[in-house]
């Protein structure tokens, strides 16, 4: 005689396991340079600029050379730095 068919547990003792998600693609650097920069500049009067300010901890050496050089070429110590940092991302 043939069995009859099997009820389902309904309680089974092995639980389901939860549909993997898909991966969120990571935003690139420049993306999140963006958004970094969107959320902390302010505008400048300057078109295309942006004012971000920055606290620099620097050894006094370092700070009396920039200084100098700042007076050599008549110019504040920002300027100094802005010039340095686009020579530096060039």
């Amino acid at each position: 005689m043939p069995r009859p068919p099997r009820r389902p547990d309904p309680h089974p003792a092995q639980l389901s396991l939860p549909v993997p998600q898909k991966p969120r693609a990571r935003p690139t650097p420049e993306q999140l340079a963006k958004a970094y920069i969107a959320r902390r500049a302010k505008p400048s009067v300057v078109p295309g600029h942006v004012k971000l300010t920055l606290t620099l901890e620097l050894e006094r050496v370092l700070a009396e050379r920039l200084s100098a050089m700042a007076i050599r070429d008549d110019k504040n110590v920002e300027a100094v730095v802005i010039e340095l940092l686009a020579k530096a991302s060039r």
